[in-house]
């Protein structure tokens, strides 16, 4: 029975079958990896009066009355009418759905099922669907080729074999000690439901596999401490690279250099991540570092996310380290081939102290005279085959600095990041002003477009946001154009506009950034692309159109790229109010804010928006005490690696990345 093969099952031709490896899934055992992604719960509906914002709901009633189709503007039209329980009465809205003029006739029982939304100060239901099918419903992300419904069918036929697929991996000791359910069960039940509670068990179970797995291979490649360059840092070098700041270090800011300064004098490689909320003063730190190791002898490579934070970090480094001595370098793709050359050579000659640019830096053609340090940035997963490489250049494993300028909660810190050392940094630096953030319902847009045209008219920047693009939608550079276009042709006319969004070929965003910096236009209209290091003191406010879409530590990067000058900074939430926005309104500290969003969303969510790459934890329930259990079985799954020699090797091979990303490693 094993040996069934995915083209063996009913409605898998050369086609779906080829869009199954490119997503994959290569064998029926894979296909019963594939978990759903969400869940539509129609057992039971609820009474209407028990509807609250933000839940997904299944409800039924009758339609009050016959409904109601206003045309907004070309292309958006709604649909309006009222569900009653005989109690209480609920709006229904329908945007670009004309056909339920027929559909939902006065007088007509109905299920429905949807997400509550606050809309113009009323709970909603917005584009919700017909019941058809009543039970806890899996939802497959579909594949190309392959619909969500098509995929359900699939593995509905895979679950036949599920016996002889599915073999346990964690001992019985495990099982009864963390209060798991056999992962047979888990994998039948995640896919076909019973019951609330039987679900919630599976995706207990097979979250702690998940994390579990993880913790053991990050654990296991953590065991090595590789030796690394041994420097003393003495007081002189601290007072003099204090002379070189032209502002105070903050308590944060000494303690975090503190901790390197002890990772430097210990021997081994440094590996360290510098965790520290948006504006907190990372670069001022790292910069220490890159002092420490030029009056070594030593060179830093410094890996940026983007060419654009590259260009800044190469203006910021020039100014306060070339007065010392420390001749700085930048080296990026797409240079041309003369001064690519005469990098290189500067680069291995050792001309250059602190080189600077993105992946390419640790690129086979790229040699260095004495790397030192290596600092990277949480988006770049900088792992142990990249510190080896960069090892065979230089005599020892080169220090391992990485900046995150997205605040983890501590527990979840530790499961994302194993046990890489972590030095947070709370708190601004002294003299800035925090960002205020207000919430924008429609009815208030015209105000801030007033508010706007003052503050630019007094020499202020803004930036304008556009919404998410999803999956379903616009691409992105139409969402940006059409944003454009509405601002410059209407409430923002006259006004010098620039546009940006991810991707926009490399000199068109280049040009649109530098114009925004040195103020040639006065609102650059972009998407998220300007969520991580541009830096711009000038810009003091910034707007976030259907804030609603963004999660909440995004939301808080976003309104980091404000606040960054001695002006009062602003960011404009457009919006109905709900529980994220407000939080954004109460509190500008990002630990609060991951804090919140965990609160909100669960580990799981908030987990799947932190990996890169493979979401590690696409199964999770909301249970923190899951994910110190899964720790703590690691652990003890290490300390006896004899006794569990099978489980490590699985391991290993389920999460082989980690050996290049370990995230931070």
């Amino acid at each position: 029975m094993s040996e069934v093969k995915l083209s063996d099952l009913k409605g898998i031709g050369v086609k779906r079958l080829n869009s199954l490896n490119e997503g994959g899934i290569y064998t029926l055992a894979d296909l019963l990896s594939y978990y759903p992604v969400s869940y539509k719960d129609t057992s039971k509906t609820i009474p209407l009066s028990y509807v609250k914002e933000g839940d997904f709901v299944c409800v039924e009633g009758i339609i009050l009355s016959s409904p109601k189709i206003q045309y907004v503007r070309s292309g958006l039209n709604i649909v309006r009418c009222t569900l009653t329980d005989g109690v209480y009465k609920l709006p229904l809205i329908y945007f670009n759905q004309p056909w339920n003029m027929k559909n939902l006739y006065q007088g007509r029982e109905i299920t429905l099922y949807g997400r509550a939304s606050m809309y113009k100060g009323s709970i909603v239901l917005i584009n919700p669907e017909v019941v058809q099918e009543r039970g806890i419903i899996p939802h497959y992300k579909a594949i190309e080729n392959i619909g969500t419904k098509t995929m359900e069918g699939i593995i509905e036929q895979a679950l036949k074999y599920i016996d002889s697929l599915i073999v346990e991996t964690l001992t019985d000791e495990i099982i009864e000690e963390y209060s798991l359910i056999p992962l047979k069960e888990a994998v039948r039940q995640v896919h076909r439901p019973t019951s609330g509670e039987s679900l919630n068990l599976a995706k207990r179970r097979i979250a702690f596999d998940n994390i579990l797995y993880y913790q053991i291979a990050v654990m296991h490649f953590r065991r090595r401490s590789d030796e690394g360059i041994k420097l003393s840092v003495t007081d002189t070098m601290q007072e003099e690279y204090s002379a070189l700041l032209p502002f105070k270090l903050t308590e944060a800011q000494n303690k975090a250099i503190s901790d390197i300064e002890k990772d430097f004098e210990s021997g081994k490689a440094m590996n360290r991540l510098l965790q520290g909320d948006v504006g907190s003063g990372k670069t001022a730190v790292a910069f220490a570092a890159v002092y420490y190791m030029h009056k070594a002898g030593y060179q830093t490579a410094l890996m940026a996310p983007t060419e654009t934070l590259a260009y800044q970090h190469i203006e910021s480094a020039k100014k306060l380290l070339e007065p010392a001595g420390i001749k700085c370098g930048l080296l990026i793709g797409g240079m041309k081939a003369a001064d690519r050359k005469k990098a290189l050579e500067c680069i291995l000659s050792g001309e250059w102290s602190l080189v600077i640019g993105t992946h390419a830096l640790i690129s086979e053609s790229v040699e260095y005279k004495a790397l030192g340090l290596v600092i990277t940035d949480e988006q770049h997963r900088f792992g142990v085959r990249q510190r080896k490489r960069l090892s065979d250049k230089a005599e020892s494993v080169p220090h391992v600095l990485v900046l995150s300028a997205t605040p983890i909660p501590r527990t979840l810190a530790l499961v994302i990041y194993g046990d890489l050392d972590v030095s947070t940094m709370r708190g601004m630096p002294p003299g800035r002003l925090p960002v205020k953030t207000r919430i924008v319902p429609e009815n208030k847009r015209k105000d801030m477009y007033t508010f706007i045209r003052q503050a630019v008219s007094k020499g202020e920047r803004v930036y304008y946001i556009c919404p998410l693009v999803e999956e379903s939608d616009k691409t992105e550079a139409k969402s940006v154009q059409e944003m454009y276009d509405t601002l410059s042709k209407g409430a923002l006319r006259g006004l010098n506009i620039g546009i940006t969004y991810g991707t926009q070929n490399a000199e068109d965003k280049k040009k649109a950034i530098s114009d925004f910096s040195l103020g040639k236009t006065s609102v650059l209209v972009a998407t998220t692309v300007v969520e991580v290091g541009i830096d711009v003191p000038q810009a003091t406010i910034i707007v976030i159109e259907n804030a609603d879409r963004f999660g909440l530590s995004q939301l808080h990067q976003l309104r980091g790229r404000v606040g960054r000058g001695k002006k009062q900074s602003w960011c404009f939430l457009l919006g109905e109010r709900n529980e994220r926005l407000a939080a954004m309104c109460e509190t500008n500290d990002g630990f609060e804010i991951a804090e919140k969003d965990l609160e909100i969303r669960g580990p799981g969510e908030f987990l799947g928006t932190m990996q890169h790459g493979k979401s590690t934890f696409s199964i999770m329930t909301g249970d923190m005490r899951l994910i110190e259990d899964a720790q703590n079985c690691a652990k003890q799954v290490i300390l006896g690696s004899k006794k569990h020699e099978e489980l490590i090797s699985s391991a290993l091979e389920k999460y082989s990345y980690a050996y290049d990303n370990i995230a931070l490693n």
